[in-house]
C-alpha cells in the first residue's frame, strides 16, 4: 500500500503515542491539558502555537464527549441575540467568519435553511422571525463577513420553499424565509484537525490516557491500554473535560443538558436541498432543525432537556425525545415521518454552568466561564461549538496569567489548521469534492491510497460514500487506536447500528494488516 501522508509532526498513531508516552513522565511541561473536545484541543493548539511545551490527555478518543454530539453547525448566534445576549451572539459570529474564512474553510460551508410558512406560523410570528434574520444578516456584517460567503435573507415564494423542500406540505403554505448559516461537514473532524494542527506545534497528544487526580501543578494519569499510572508534571493545568469537568476539580457545578437528533435516511425527506427550521408548536421562537448532510442522511434535532444523575460515556435519546422531534417534524410535511423510517438517533450533554438562578436548561446562558481552583486549576466550562477557539483562549491566557508562563498572545484566529487554504486553491484540487469538504488539501493524499490497493477507494457500506481510504487513514494519520475510533469519530458510520456492523469487519481488518502500520 501507498504510505505517503503529510507532514509527519502533524501524523498522529500509535507508535507516535508509544513514544510521547515514554518520555512524559521524565519531564515538566508547560501546560497540561485534560479533555480533547474542541476546547481541550483547541487549548492545546493555542498553547503549543504561542511556544508553550503542551501535553493533551483524554481518557477516551478525540473528541469521544459532547464535541461529537452537536448539530454539525457554526452558529451566528441568533438566538443569542433574541434572548438579549448581545455579546455571546457578536462573539459566535466573529468565530464563525473566523471558521469560514481563516481556518478551517475546507470543513465550513454555507448552508441554507427555509423556514416554512405554515398555518401554524401566523403572520405576526413570521414578521418577526424575518426580523430575526435581519438582525441576524447585522450580525453578519459586524463580523465582517462577506455576503459572497454568508448571502442576505429573503423571502421565498411557495414554489421556491417547495423546491428547496419537497417533503413540506403544500396545503395553506405560504412560501418561507430564506436564511444562511455555517455548516460543519463534521465537528468530530473538526476536533481532529485541532488535534493534529497542535501536534504539529509540538504539543503532545495522547488518547486513552486517564486523569485519576488532579492538582495545580500536574495529575496522576492512567494509561487505559496497559492500567499503568504514572505522575505528569505541568507548571499550569487546564481542565477542559466537560461535563465531566465536576468530577476533577471540586467547586464545579453544572447542570448537564441532554440534545437528541434522528439520522434519517436522505430519501424520506424527497431530496430536501437546504436546511429547515420547523417552528415547534407552542414554543415560541424555538425551532427543530433538519439538517442534510451530503452523505445520504439528515439529521433532525435538537432537543434541550435537564440530564440529572450520573454523567454516562454516551448518553442514549430517550423514546420520548425522538416522539417529539417526529412530532414537531410531522406537523410541516406532507408525509410524516414513521418511528421505523428513524435510522438511528444520538444524544449528547452540554456543560452548562450552574449559575443558581433554577432556570429550565434551554434558557441557561452559554457564556462560557474559566473557573480556577484553590490550587491553580484552571477550569472551562460553559460556551458552545462554535466559541470553542475563544473558549481556549481564555484559558490558556488565565494558565498565563495565573501561573506566570512566559507566553505571547494567542495566534489561533488567523491559524489555518490541517488541510485548511483558501477557497480557490480548494476548489482546484485533483481530488473528490467529498473529500476536500472533510480533508482539504490532505485529500489528493487519500485519493493516492488507493494506488496500490483500488479496494480502498470503494465505499465501506453500500449506501455510504465513506471509503476504505478515510478509514486507513485515521488509523495512518489520525491517531484512531481502534475499530470504534474509525467507524464513531474519524468518520460517522456508526451513528445508524446497522451500517456500523456492516463495515466493522473491514475496520478490524485494517488494525490486523501490519503492512498499514
Amino acid at each position: 500500500m501507498n504510505t505517503s501522508g503529510p507532514d509527519p509532526r502533524t501524523s498522529l498513531n500509535a507508535a507516535r503515542r508509544e513514544r510521547e508516552l515514554a518520555a512524559l513522565p521524565g519531564e515538566v511541561v508547560d501546560v497540561l491539558v485534560v479533555g480533547l473536545g474542541a476546547t481541550g484541543a483547541g487549548a492545546a493548539l493555542d498553547a503549543a502555537s504561542r511556544g508553550l511545551s503542551v501535553a493533551a490527555i483524554d481518557a477516551h478518543d478525540l473528541a469521544f464527549g459532547t464535541s461529537r454530539w452537536s448539530s454539525k453547525l457554526i452558529h451566528g448566534g441568533l438566538r443569542y441575540l433574541a434572548s438579549g445576549q448581545v455579546d455571546v451572539a457578536h462573539e459566535s459570529a466573529v468565530e464563525r467568519d473566523a471558521l469560514m474564512r481563516r481556518t478551517a474553510p475546507h470543513l465550513v460551508r454555507a448552508l441554507p435553511f427555509v423556514l416554512p410558512l405554515t398555518p401554524l406560523v401566523s403572520p405576526a410570528q413570521a414578521a418577526l422571525a424575518h426580523a430575526g434574520m435581519r438582525a441576524g444578516d447585522l450580525l453578519r456584517l459586524a463580523a465582517r463577513t462577506p455576503r459572497s460567503v454568508l448571502p442576505r435573507p429573503r423571502r421565498l415564494s411557495a414554489v421556491e420553499t417547495l423546491r428547496l423542500a419537497p417533503a413540506l406540505r403544500p396545503h395553506g403554505l405560504r412560501g418561507g424565509l430564506l436564511s444562511w448559516d455555517g455548516q460543519l461537514a463534521d465537528d468530530a473532524r473538526l476536533v481532529t484537525a485541532l488535534a493534529r494542527t497542535a501536534a504539529g506545534h509540538g504539543a503532545r497528544v495522547l488518547t486513552r490516557c486517564r486523569a485519576v487526580e488532579l492538582t495545580g501543578d500536574g495529575a496522576l494519569v492512567r494509561d487505559e491500554l496497559t492500567g499503568r499510572e504514572f505522575t505528569v508534571r505541568a507548571r499550569a493545568v487546564v481542565n477542559a473535560a466537560g461535563v465531566w469537568a465536576g468530577g476533577l476539580v471540586d467547586g464545579v457545578r453544572l447542570r448537564p443538558s441532554r440534545g437528541t437528533h434522528l439520522v434519517l435516511r436522505a430519501e424520506t425527506l424527497r431530496g430536501l436541498a437546504a436546511g429547515m427550521h420547523v417552528p415547534i408548536p407552542g414554543g415560541g421562537a424555538r425551532f427543530v432543525l433538519v439538517l442534510p448532510q451530503g452523505d445520504g442522511r439528515v439529521y433532525v434535532g435538537l432537543t434541550d432537556e435537564p440530564a440529572d444523575g450520573p454523567i454516562p460515556d454516551v448518553p442514549e435519546p430517550t423514546e420520548g425525545e425522538i416522539g417529539f422531534l417526529l412530532d414537531v417534524l410531522g406537523s410541516a410535511l406532507d408525509v410524516p415521518v414513521r418511528r421505523s423510517d428513524v435510522a438511528g438517533a444520538y444524544a449528547g450533554l452540554r456543560p452548562l454552568l450552574d449559575r443558581g438562578h433554577g432556570r429550565e436548561t434551554a434558557d441557561i446562558s452559554r457564556r462560557h466561564a474559566v473557573l480556577t481552583s484553590r490550587d491553580g486549576v484552571i477550569t472551562i466550562v460553559g460556551g458552545k461549538l462554535t466559541t470553542y477557539r475563544r473558549m481556549a483562549q481564555d484559558a490558556v491566557d488565565a494558565a498565563v496569567r495565573g501561573r506566570g508562563l512566559r507566553a505571547g498572545p494567542s495566534r489561533t484566529a488567523r491559524l489555518p489548521l490541517v488541510g485548511a487554504a483558501p477557497r480557490a486553491r480548494l476548489d482546484a484540487l485533483h481530488a473528490p469534492s467529498r473529500l476536500v469538504q472533510r480533508y482539504g488539501v490532505e485529500a489528493p493524499l487519500l485519493a493516492a491510497l488507493g494506488g496500490d490497493d483500488p479496494a480502498l477507494m470503494e465505499p465501506v457500506v453500500a449506501g455510504l460514500p465513506v471509503t476504505g481510504a478515510e478509514l486507513a487513514w485515521g488509523m495512518l494519520h489520525e491517531g484512531a487506536l481502534d475499530a470504534g475510533d474509525l467507524l464513531d469519530r474519524r468518520t460517522r458510520i456508526g451513528l445508524v447500528a446497522a451500517d456500523r456492523e456492516a463495515a466493522l469487519p473491514f475496520a478490524k481488518g485494517l488494525f490486523s494488516r501490519t503492512a498499514l502500520h
